[in-house]
């Protein structure tokens, strides 16, 4: 979860628009959650676009209009039907929470083949699916990808991710390999596995079609 302040606000045309006084790394298309700031901007939206200049209204045929002599940066726009509102310095926060929810603990526990003993074998599965649901996540968004949150893009994807888990939790309690004894050796796991960059999509970026 992130959050971020805001320093302006405006609304014009049907269309609202915050800054941030930090850069923040809000998406278009996200969900954000706006506090403090008033009436009619307080509330649950849907982030439409991330302004790079001065909004001046729509222009005829319905699209936003922007004076690119007046860059402005970290602003974020959304819809909200009300009255227009001046471009005023103003206080409140934008609240901006995605959480990867693609593969469970019992996906990866029946990938490994094995069952918990302890509670706490229990815990640790959830924790790396956690772990492993947000970081696989955040490495597809770094490669360009624009996936849900809550539902697996592909089975290439969640086998990715559920072997990524089983990864982090067969390395339980070692530092850069998997646990194993001595005597029966192990080949060196270094970095991610080039099986699982392959099935996530990465490291490949994501290109437009011609």
């Amino acid at each position: 979860m992130a959050v971020y302040t805001v320093s302006f606000k405006q609304l014009l045309d049907g269309y609202a628009v915050l800054q941030t006084l930090t850069n923040n790394e809000i998406e278009v298309d996200r969900s954000i959650t706006v506090a403090g700031v008033g009436a009619p901007f307080n509330g649950t939206f849907t982030v439409y676009a991330l302004p790079q200049y001065e909004y001046v209204g729509l222009g005829g045929e319905g699209d936003p209009m922007y004076n690119v002599d007046m860059p402005v940066a970290n602003q974020v726009m959304f819809a909200v039907n009300a009255a227009d509102v001046d471009r005023t310095a103003t206080t409140g926060t934008i609240t901006f929470t995605i959480t990867c929810t693609w593969i469970t603990a019992a996906q990866i526990e029946d990938w490994l083949g094995i069952g918990t003993a302890t509670a706490a074998d229990t815990a640790f599965l959830t924790v790396c699916a956690s772990a492993v649901n947000a970081m696989a996540f955040r490495r597809r968004v770094e490669a360009g990808y624009f996936d849900s949150a809550t539902t697996s893009p592909s089975g290439d994807v969640t086998l990715g991710t559920i072997m990524w888990g089983g990864a982090l939790y067969r390395a339980r309690g070692s530092i850069d390999v998997f646990a194993s004894f001595n005597e029966m050796g192990t080949a060196p796991t270094v970095g991610l596995s080039p099986m699982i960059k392959q099935l996530l999509g990465i490291d490949r970026p994501a290109v437009a079609a011609s």
